[in-house]
């Protein structure tokens, strides 16, 4: 499974962070392999890519509101929704997380990233009109 965007979907990012600069929060689901890439647990090696990019999200006025390890699936088929652990993180705009991602200290971190995830799914999601 892809763990980066495609061409199509950056651009669309893209083109989203210049029609819309309120704040989105970034929905990770996040299955990790059994063994990284370079060695040792993929768990771990997720984990030193959260090191790094905490401080990076922080840098740019975001925030991780939310990290937690999946313990039931409770409506669907568990097999289909076997992720490991989510994350939600709070960006002050497309732009700044763009921003983040195409810096070069964020290259170096992703690396841990792609080590480590064996599958994910990133959703970008905004505050619903009431």
């Amino acid at each position: 499974m892809p763990i980066t965007p495609n061409r199509e979907q950056f651009k669309a990012l893209a083109a989203a962070a210049g029609q819309d600069d309120g704040p989105v929060v970034m929905l990770n689901l996040l299955k990790f392999k059994d063994v990284a890439d370079a060695g040792g647990r993929g768990v771990a090696s997720y984990n030193r890519y959260g090191d790094a990019v905490s401080r990076m999200v922080e840098e740019r006025g975001g925030q991780i509101l939310w990290l937690g390890r999946v313990d039931q699936v409770l409506i669907g088929d568990a097999a289909a929704n076997s992720w490991d652990a989510v994350a939600l993180v709070r960006y002050p705009s497309r732009q700044a997380f763009l921003d983040m991602v195409s810096a070069d200290e964020y290259q170096g971190a992703h690396e841990h990233r792609e080590g480590g995830l064996a599958d994910t799914v990133l959703l970008a999601c905004v505050p619903r009109d009431v």
